[in-house]
């Protein structure tokens, strides 16, 4: 009996309140990663991960195992320690820094490969795509020399000026 509420009953709660907790913390991460970047040595998934574990492992120690209630909480801290650093370290931390952006720019685009689409003429515009990791990318184009090129010519990019891919 803790504060005249069993144990478990409290492992319990805790284990619910932290899993919705969770369940809220999924759904606006991104907003909530934001507010909280100031804050580097906290993450939010690591405690709360932290707490459902030792809820977790506290309910079924007390529930099935015949140690103490001091002891099952000790247990279960340190459970529940090994588990959160391994999820941090092996599984949060790649998916922080395996975060890759869809954005370009206009200088990596030099040296890719792209199609005609639209003829280009002598001294003129026609419009080529380029298969990139953000997708297929439509720019408008010239021939380096001024040339024309013919549609679904295949074209390499060698520079780009005011956003023309020439």
């Amino acid at each position: 009996m803790l504060f005249g509420v069993e144990i478990q009953t409290i492992y319990l709660v805790t284990l619910i309140v932290a899993g919705c907790i969770t369940v809220i913390y999924i759904l606006f991460s991104d907003f909530l990663d934001g507010i909280l970047d100031a804050i580097v040595f906290i993450n939010p998934a690591v405690i709360l991960a932290f707490i459902t574990i030792t809820s977790a492992s506290g309910y079924l120690m007390e529930q099935f195992s015949p140690l103490s209630s001091i002891w099952v909480f000790i247990i279960s801290c340190i459970l529940s320690a090994i588990l959160s650093t391994l999820l941090y370290l092996f599984i949060l931390v790649p998916l922080k820094s395996a975060e890759v952006s869809l954005a370009y720019t206009d200088q990596s685009l030099e040296g890719q490969i792209g199609r005609v689409i639209v003829p280009i003429p002598k001294d003129g515009y026609g419009e080529v795509v380029i298969e990139t990791a953000a997708g297929i990318i439509s720019k408008r184009a010239t021939g380096f020399d001024n040339e024309a090129i013919d549609y679904n010519d295949e074209i390499l990019i060698i520079e780009v000026k005011e956003k023309v891919e020439v």
